[in-house]
């Protein structure tokens, strides 16, 4: 009777952690969504961005393309990490992806700082301020992403999540990191008092 409740009692304790680890889980996706959310409010918004300032940067449209490119791998590369949180390589070809997006982002606002006409058109600054505080949504979002992905590892490497994780097929997942050192560089902007051609 007593090993009777006391499996009754290991066998609760076991759902009632994999209940919690799934929940972390579902928490992490949601996390990782709103990062895509962001992602895509970027990518909606640049395009709007060039055509205000057509003339200025026709040289950037090859930025844009690959922008648009690196967005495209990097929607096929969230959906495998939507399906698998814990798939490393999915993880990394989709950081690639949005750094490889963001640094093309920091080309063209370099661009748009180095014509003070350009900036001076309130449509074009109004698009600048909105991609800006796009980018400071981004980076919370990453950072909340990976608050959540310690919050989920943590619990699986604790116990009992440890040997219940084990048994329910969880696995750790990998935090967002810049691969890219020159993301984390200042962009260096021309500022000039005249016009620049």
């Amino acid at each position: 009777m007593l090993w009777s409740l006391l499996l009754l009692l290991l066998i609760m304790i076991g759902f009632s952690q994999y209940n919690r680890l799934i929940g972390l889980k579902n928490q992490l996706s949601n996390a990782f969504a709103q990062i895509d959310v962001q992602l895509q409010r970027r990518h909606d918004l640049i395009p709007n961005l060039v055509e205000s300032c057509q003339g200025y940067m026709d040289h950037e449209r090859e930025t844009l393309k690959s922008i648009t490119t690196a967005r495209t791998q990097g929607a096929d590369a969230s959906l495998q990490v939507q399906k698998d949180p814990a798939n490393a390589q999915a993880v990394a070809v989709w950081n690639d992806c949005v750094q490889h997006e963001s640094l093309g982002f920091r080309r063209i606002l370099a661009t748009v700082e180095q014509y003070p006409d350009l900036k001076a058109i309130d449509a074009v600054q109004q698009l600048m301020d909105t991609l800006q505080s796009t980018e400071n949504r981004i980076g919370f979002a990453r950072q909340a992403y990976n608050d959540m992905v310690a919050l989920y590892n943590t619990a699986l490497q604790g116990f009992p999540g440890l040997l219940v994780a084990r048994l329910g097929g969880l696995r750790d997942v990998p935090q967002l990191e810049l691969s890219d050192p020159t993301i984390r560089e200042v962009p260096h902007v021309h500022l000039s008092c005249g016009n620049s051609t």
